[in-house]
């Protein structure tokens, strides 16, 4: 059966960016860590992580940030 995961995450990063407009670290990982709850980030998991990435602002891309959003391209090919 196929992981539904990515529909939790995306309805997840929605609760995140209307919270306060913005994703930081700490909810980015907490949309990857529903991703890795099956031990691996698939194919529909990639593509919210990638959408979700797309939609950052500059604001958002702290330097925290563009280390986390590096380090899911390298590990996961996101």
């Amino acid at each position: 059966m196929e992981s539904r995961d990515y529909l939790e995450m995306t309805f997840r990063s929605i609760n995140c960016f209307s919270d306060d407009g913005k994703l930081d670290v700490n909810e980015l990982d907490s949309l990857v860590e529903i991703a890795m709850r099956d031990g691996e980030i698939d194919d529909n998991e990639k593509r919210v992580l990638r959408n979700i990435i797309d939609r950052l602002t500059d604001a958002e891309l702290t330097d925290d940030m563009q280390v986390r959003v590096q380090s899911l391209q390298e590990q996961h090919g996101i």
